[in-house]
């Protein structure tokens, strides 16, 4: 069972769509390995998406290659933000193609103040056509001049915690990562360990579309 989200770029669309007009963007993107939310997916992944933002609303869908197909996400909300306080509520579904996963469908909540932000989803996984399981995920992220570390996990059908921290920066246009991920035995689901670290890094570019 894979579970992951978009809600970081949610975020920040739900930033830019409150403070910016109309806009229309693209990325591209790879990672030397892909985790999303405390899960390994794969092992050198390039990535793309499309996104919209006006006026508190965006919607966006973003596809990243799993190995076994591709994992296509779609997204819609609206966020804003009111001095130092930043907040958003939206949908998010993750669908497959190959047999890698099944479908994952949830309603995204966020809410930050300075260098602080607080996410919350409530989700329902598919579960290849079996009984449907249900799942929460939340997470507090600490933030401060392109540091930041993660504290979060799962709750009811599937349970699962992780640490997450890193650094990010922009250098000629291009977004630059690194991160540490320290996740239990739950969320290591392809290993029999009692955990996993790993240490990987990103490289993407943002295109506005006029």
């Amino acid at each position: 069972m894979n579970i992951r989200s978009r809600a970081g770029l949610i975020v920040a669309l739900s930033v830019l769509a409150a403070t910016a007009h109309a806009e229309f963007s693209t990325n591209i993107g790879w990672a030397s390995d892909y985790y999303y939310r405390g899960v390994f997916q794969k092992t050198s992944s390039a990535n793309g998406g499309v996104d919209y933002a006006n006026k508190g609303f965006y919607a966006g869908t973003w596809a990243a290659d799993v190995g076994d197909g591709l994992e296509i996400d779609g997204y819609f909300g609206y966020g804003g933000e009111i001095s130092e306080f930043t907040y958003g509520v939206g949908f998010t579904g993750y669908y497959y193609t190959g047999d890698f996963d099944d479908t994952y469908e949830e309603v995204n909540l966020s809410a930050g103040y300075s260098f602080v932000t607080f996410d919350y989803a409530v989700g329902r996984y598919q579960n290849f056509s079996e009984v449907a399981l249900d799942y929460n995920y939340y997470s507090v992220t600490f933030e401060y001049k392109g540091f930041y570390g993660k504290y979060a996990g799962f709750s009811q059908d599937f349970s699962g915690e992780y640490f997450e921290a890193g650094f990010g920066t922009t250098a000629a246009g291009v977004d630059l990562g690194l991160a540490l991920i320290v996740n239990d035995s739950d969320l290591n689901v392809f290993s029999d360990t009692d955990g996993d670290e790993a240490l990987f890094f990103t490289v993407g570019k943002t295109f506005d579309i006029q």
